[in-house]
C-alpha cells in the first residue's frame, strides 16, 4: 500500500496534527452517531463536555455553548442519543472528537418533536411571557392541589403545609397524572378548582418524578391551556429538579419539585417571625435614625437662627453706631460751620455799627432832644448839639450850617 506522504518528507508535529484534522473532516463530514452520554461535565465558559460510548467503543464530544442552548433535551449520564455534527482532531491531545451540532434522545425522539413543536406554538402566542405572570398569594388562606390520590407527591405536600401552615384550608381534586385521560382528567381537575364559591388562593398541579412517557400528560396542550386561563396563580411541580414540561412553561411558578412547591406556597412560621422580628427592628432604627436626623435639623436651624440673629443685631449696632457718629460729626460740622457764619457776621455788623466808623474820625452828632442829626437844614443857628466822639462827648453851639 503506498504511503499519501512522501517518504523523506519531514513534517512537524502542528503541520501533521493540521493534515489529520483536514482529512479526517473532508474524509467524513457531518454525521449523526448514537451511544450513550458518559463523563459529562459542564465548563464555565457554559461549552458542554462528554462521551459517546456503546459496548465496545468511546468517542470524545464537545457540545459548544452557541449550540448547547438551544437543545431542548435535558443532558444526564446514562442517556441515550443522537447526536449530529462533525468528526474532527484536537491536535494538543491527539484525539478525534465529535463537534456536537444537536442532541435528540434516543428513545424519546418523536416525543422531544412533539414537545418542541407544542413549545414553539404556546410561545409564540406569548404564553410564557413573563409579563402575563401572577405574583403568588403572600399568605394564602386556601390551597388547591391537582395531583393524584393515591402518589407520595400528596402525601409529602399535605405533610409539609400542615406543619408550616396551621390553619390553612387545602382542597384537593384528584386527577390520573399518567396514561389514557391523564391529560383531559388533570385540566377537569383544574376548572373544577376555579368554579369553587370561594376560589382558592393558589393552585399546586403536579406529580412525582418518572419518565418522559410517564410526565406526558403535563406536555399536553389542553392541560396548557387549562393552566393559562386559571382564575388563581398556580405552582406547576411536575417530576424532579431536571424534568420540565410545558406546564412549567405557562405556569405562573416552576417548582422543581411538589415539595419545594409546598415550601414555597406556605412561608415556614419560624421564618416569618423571624422576618417580622428583623422588619420591628429596621422600623425601630430607621424611627431612631429619623427623630436624630429631625432633632439635628432642629439643633442646627436653631443654632443657625440664634447666629444669623446674632449677626444681625452685631451689623445693627455698628450700623447704629457709625450713624450716631456721623451725625454727631455732621452736627458739630454744623455748629462749627454756624459758629463761624455767626462771627462772620458779628464782624460784619460790627463793621456797619455806627459807632464802629468813630474810631475813623466819625463824629455822631445828635440835637438836644437826641435826634441823631442827619441833615444841616435839620438845625438852626444858635441851637446846641452834643457831638459824640470816639472818646467823649463836645457840647457845641451852632454857629453857621452850610447845605
Amino acid at each position: 500500500m503506498s504511503s499519501l506522504f512522501p517518504p523523506d518528507k519531514i513534517f512537524s508535529v502542528t503541520e501533521i496534527s493540521a493534515v489529520v484534522k483536514d482529512m479526517l473532516e473532508g474524509a467524513i463530514g457531518t454525521v449523526t452517531i448514537e451511544g450513550e452520554i458518559s463523563n459529562l461535565k459542564t465548563a464555565a465558559s457554559g461549552h458542554i463536555y462528554f462521551d459517546l460510548k456503546d459496548a465496545n467503543a468511546l468517542l470524545a464530544s464537545v457540545f459548544f455553548k452557541g449550540w448547547a442552548r438551544n437543545c431542548a433535551a435535558e443532558l444526564k449520564e446514562g442517556l441515550s442519543i443522537e447526536a449530529m455534527g462533525q468528526l474532527s482532531s484536537y491536535s494538543r491531545q491527539s484525539k478525534y472528537q465529535l463537534i456536537v451540532r444537536t442532541v435528540r434522545p434516543k428513545a424519546q425522539g418523536k416525543l422531544y418533536l412533539e414537545f418542541e413543536k407544542l413549545k414553539r406554538k404556546l410561545e409564540a402566542e406569548g404564553l410564557f411571557d413573563p409579563a402575563r405572570k401572577r405574583a403568588l398569594p403572600q399568605f394564602p388562606k386556601k390551597i388547591g392541589i391537582v395531583t393524584s390520590e393515591h402518589g407520595a407527591a400528596l402525601r409529602d405536600m399535605l405533610s409539609i403545609l400542615s406543619r408550616r401552615g396551621a390553619g390553612l384550608e387545602v382542597v384537593i381534586a384528584p386527577s390520573l397524572v399518567q396514561g389514557p385521560g391523564a391529560k383531559e382528567a388533570i385540566a377537569a381537575a383544574i376548572a373544577a378548582l376555579n368554579s369553587l364559591d370561594t376560589l382558592p388562593d393558589v393552585l399546586l398541579v403536579g406529580r412525582g418524578g418518572g419518565s418522559m412517557e410517564d410526565l406526558w400528560a403535563f406536555n399536553e396542550e389542553v392541560v396548557a391551556r387549562a393552566i393559562v386561563a386559571s382564575k388563581v396563580p398556580v405552582i406547576s411541580c411536575v417530576g424532579h429538579e431536571t424534568d420540565f414540561t410545558i406546564a412549567d412553561f405557562v405556569a405562573d411558578l416552576r417548582a422543581p419539585t411538589p415539595s419545594a412547591a409546598a415550601e414555597l406556597v406556605v412561608k415556614n412560621r419560624g421564618d416569618v417571625r423571624a422576618q417580622i422580628a428583623q422588619l420591628e427592628k429596621r422600623l425601630g432604627q430607621s424611627l431612631k435614625l429619623f427623630y436624630a436626623n429631625i432633632s439635628a435639623r432642629q439643633r442646627r436651624t436653631s443654632e443657625s437662627l440664634a447666629g444669623a440673629l446674632d449677626s444681625l443685631w452685631r451689623e445693627r449696632a455698628q450700623e447704629a453706631d457709625r450713624l450716631h457718629e456721623k451725625l454727631f460729626a455732621a452736627a458739630n460740622r454744623r455748629v462749627e460751620n454756624t459758629g463761624h457764619r455767626l462771627e462772620f457776621l458779628k464782624g460784619k455788623l460790627s463793621a456797619l455799627a455806627p459807632r464802629a466808623v468813630l474810631g475813623r474820625g466819625y463824629a455822631i452828632v445828635k440835637t438836644s432832644s437826641g435826634k441823631v442829626l442827619g441833615d444841616a437844614k435839620d438845625i438852626t443857628v444858635g441851637e446846641r448839639v452834643e457831638v459824640e466822639l470816639k472818646k467823649g462827648v463836645l457840647d457845641c453851639e451852632v454857629k453857621g450850617a452850610k447845605i
